[in-house]
């Protein structure tokens, strides 16, 4: 099936055709990157279909960085390796005619949906990629061989698109990790691109297992997005607060301190950073988060939450209370029989070490 989309400079003027095709086949997708692709200009971006904005913020993040002349190649696969026993394979949305007009709206040169059985020929395939320690953690816990089946249909895409760039959204941090590490260990010539995580007006992170949500439970899940905004708030106030307790020790700079912060009652305010001290940093992160689950797990119908964990991004592990630098914040929970997760890059120690100079 073969259509053809004409890109509009500003002024509306067409500025050239672009290839806009449905491959169901390796072969027509081998045909299609040999007429179209260009070297340097091959991007593609892996969905598992039903499609939605986030999924077309990351085509367009691929067209902008090819530009016109690129080729953008969307697969939508639903991939069985996935899918762990009692899982969603079944149920998951295909909504391909719908899948087409998002992709190719967004600026995607072909879509190739292949059947399950052009992907694995011949059954499910003997050799497979192994997640390795960080596949083990948080969703890896949760769903055994999920990110080995994931690493596994990854390399092969990577392998059929045989791409320059390759979009991923940051919604699945742990996924975009390990296929970076992937790519890394096992020396894929493909620049891997994280895309920030597309919500919807209410905060909720956009998923298209959002659609399975009743209006009580969406009501519920929105718990999760304000989980993760209650923690980099209070990281916000809590940074503050650590920095002025690091001049504690002097008098003398900490006066200075608070006269330069405009405060009016610095008795109050030194008693309240004194606290702060004790509490800086990761653990109230975690404990500002806590509160907002804890309290969606009384609502009803309740939030089950499966993990919160505020994480090293290189390899998902826990960080310390005392950790300076970049971390992910997770959760995973379930409302109804919706399982759903959320994350939010955080940078702990920041503010005191731009404010008072601090040495890691």
């Amino acid at each position: 099936m073969s259509l053809f989309a004409r890109d509009r400079a500003a002024s509306g003027r067409p500025v050239r055709h672009r290839p806009a095709e449905l491959l169901r086949t390796v072969e027509d997708l081998h045909d299609a990157a040999a007429r179209f692709g260009a070297p340097g200009g091959n991007a593609v971006v892996m969905t598992m279909g039903a499609l939605h904005e986030g999924h077309a913020s990351l085509v367009r993040a691929a067209r902008e960085r090819v530009g016109d002349q690129g080729f953008v190649v969307v697969t939508v696969f639903v991939n069985p390796l996935q899918f762990g026993a009692g899982e969603d394979l079944d149920r998951y949305p295909r909504t391909l005619d719908a899948d087409l007009e998002v992709a190719f709206d967004a600026g995607a040169s072909a879509v190739f949906a292949p059947s399950v059985d052009e992907v694995y020929p011949g059954g499910e395939p003997q050799v497979r990629i192994t997640a390795g320690p960080m596949g083990e953690l948080l969703e890896g816990a949760s769903r055994p061989g999920h990110f080995d089946g994931m690493l596994t249909v990854v390399a092969k895409l990577l392998h059929l698109t045989a791409p320059d760039l390759a979009f991923f959204g940051q919604k699945d941090a742990q996924q975009l990790a390990l296929i970076r590490r992937m790519a890394r260990d096992l020396n894929f010539p493909v620049e891997i691109v994280g895309v920030p995580t597309v919500r919807e007006t209410d905060g909720l992170a956009l998923s298209s297992r959002n659609r399975y949500l009743s209006a009580d439970e969406r009501r519920t899940a929105l718990a999760l997005s304000g989980a993760l905004f209650a923690a980099r708030d209070r990281l916000v106030a809590q940074e503050a607060l650590c920095a002025r307790a690091a001049v504690l020790p002097g008098t003398q700079d900490r006066a200075e301190a608070l006269s330069r912060l405009g405060e009016a009652r610095a008795a109050a305010d030194a008693h309240a950073v004194a606290q702060a001290a004790e509490g800086c940093g990761a653990e109230a992160v975690r404990a500002a988060a806590r509160t907002v689950l804890d309290d969606a797990s009384r609502t009803e119908p309740p939030l089950v939450l499966d993990y919160l964990a505020l994480v090293d991004p290189a390899d998902f592990t826990e960080v310390a209370d005392d950790h300076d630098g970049e971390a992910i914040l997770a959760v995973a929970a379930r409302v109804g029989a919706t399982r759903l997760i959320d994350n939010i890059p955080l940078l702990l120690g920041a503010t005191m070490s731009t404010m008072f100079g601090a040495t890691q």
